[in-house]
């Protein structure tokens, strides 16, 4: 919840249907910027908004994992891994799991995006 008090607040023109991330029992936004980097590839920047604290520090968590990384880097990272080890998803729901899931497939499958169209 700390964590999720200090991310930059979403400006409503960032929530979008598009930007929604499905899967969430809370409302999720995510909006992601993508800018080249020659031969590492695109770098993805993202940022993200809930209208629940817990998710709030949950999205700046996956924000410090992932944000301004290369996307063939973001691919490699597995996070629900590191949540793991963090020792953080014993302190989680199932729905909250499926959620911060729901979460990393999205930002994986924007890294995805990226690399395929730099190809």
């Amino acid at each position: 919840i700390e964590l999720g008090r200090g991310l930059t607040p979403l400006p409503e023109s960032a929530r979008t249907e598009t930007n929604k991330v499905q899967g969430c029992a809370s409302q999720v936004w995510m909006d992601t910027r993508v800018a080249p980097d020659g031969a590492a590839g695109p770098v993805l920047t993202f940022v993200g908004d809930s209208d629940a604290h817990i998710v709030r520090g949950l999205i700046a968590i996956l924000l410090a994992i992932y944000s301004e990384h290369a996307a063939k880097d973001i691919l490699a990272t597995d996070a629900v891994r590191i949540f793991e080890k963090l020792g953080l998803r014993e302190h989680l729901t199932p729905q909250r799991s499926n959620g911060f899931r729901s979460m990393v497939d999205r930002i994986q499958r924007d890294a995805r995006a990226a690399l395929a169209a730099a190809a």
